[in-house]
C-alpha cells in the first residue's frame, strides 16, 4: 500500500489581515475598475491622481471634476457607485517581476460634500502631506469608497476578507523600513545575499538571487532564472519587532537558517 505523503510545513508569515494592511499602508500604485456599464471608460482602468486607504479600509480618492467615473457616482440613483480599487504590493528593487501581491477592495463610491471633502482632505495630509489635496474644491473632486469586500492575492495564497478584520490587523512593524533596507541589502551587501543563497535547494543555486521582502516572521528572496522565478522564505527564529532583533536573525540566517521554499 502507498502511503500518503507527509505534508510539508510552511515557515511562519503574518496572516492575511496584516499583509493586506501592510500593503495598503505602503500605499503602492491604485488603481479603479468600474463596474457599471453606465460608466463611459470603455472598461479600462482609471488611476485615481491620488489615493488613500483609511485604517478602517475605506479608501479616498481624488479625481478631475469631469471624469466620467465622478459625473457617474452623482447620477446613480443612491448617490454611489460599485467600485473596485486595485493596490499593487510592488518590490523595493528592479525585478523583472516586481509585482509582490494585489489587494482589491470592492465597495461603493461617492463623492462628499464640499465641507465633508475639505475635512477629509486636511484628515488626510496630517498624516500624508500632499499638495494635490490642495485642489479639492478646485477642479478636483475628493470621493470616498465605503468597502464591502477585500480579496489577497500574494505569494502565501488567495484570501477573502471582511472589512472589520483589515481594520483590526496592525500593518507589519517593518512597513516604512522595508524599502530602504532591502534596497541597501542588495546594492552594499551582496556577499551577505550570497551567503544566504547558500542554503537554497540545489536547483534553484544558479540564479540570480534577489532581496524580494521583509516582515517579522522572515526575510523572502527571489531567484531569477532562465527556468523561470522561485520565492524562498528564510524563517526568522522568532516574531522580531526592531532593527536590533533583525539583524541578530540575519547574523543567524547567513550561519543556519532554517528554510523552506516555493515556487512561483
Amino acid at each position: 500500500m502507498t502511503e500518503a505523503p507527509t505534508s510539508v510545513r510552511r515557515p511562519p508569515a503574518p496572516n492575511p489581515a496584516e499583509r493586506a494592511k501592510t500593503i495598503a499602508t505602503r500605499n503602492g500604485p491604485a488603481s479603479l475598475l468600474p463596474s457599471c456599464d453606465r460608466v463611459d471608460s470603455g472598461g479600462e482602468r482609471v488611476v485615481p491622481l491620488l489615493h488613500h486607504v483609511h485604517h478602517s479600509g475605506s479608501v479616498s480618492v481624488l479625481l478631475p471634476d469631469d471624469h466620467p467615473m465622478v459625473r457617474a457616482a452623482k447620477e446613480t440613483q443612491r448617490g454611489e457607485l460599485a467600485v473596485m480599487v486595485e493596490l499593487a504590493d510592488q518590490a523595493p528593487v528592479d525585478l523583472r517581476e516586481p509585482i509582490r501581491g494585489l489587494l482589491w477592495i470592492t465597495g461603493w463610491l461617492r463623492p462628499l460634500a464640499p465641507v465633508s471633502a475639505r475635512a477629509r482632505a486636511v484628515a488626510i495630509a496630517e498624516t500624508r502631506p500632499d499638495e494635490r489635496l490642495l485642489d479639492v474644491g478646485h477642479g478636483v473632486t475628493l470621493l470616498r469608497l465605503t468597502p464591502a469586500s477585500l480579496v489577497l492575492a500574494d505569494a502565501e495564497g488567495t484570501h477573502s476578507l471582511r472589512p472589520h478584520m483589515f481594520s483590526a490587523a496592525p500593518p507589519d512593524p517593518f512597513h516604512d523600513y522595508e524599502a530602504k533596507w532591502l534596497r541597501h541589502l542588495e546594492s552594499d551587501h551582496s556577499d551577505v545575499v550570497e551567503q544566504l543563497a547558500k542554503h537554497l535547494p540545489p536547483g534553484l543555486r544558479g540564479g540570480r538571487i534577489r532581496p524580494l521582502g521583509l516582515d517579522r516572521f522572515g526575510l523572502r528572496l527571489r531567484v531569477e532564472s532562465d527556468a523561470g522565478d522561485h520565492d524562498v522564505r528564510l524563517a526568522f527564529s522568532k516574531s522580531v519587532e526592531n532593527p536590533s532583533q533583525l539583524a541578530s536573525e540575519l547574523r543567524r540566517l547567513v550561519g543556519c537558517p532554517f528554510l523552506r521554499g516555493r515556487s512561483g
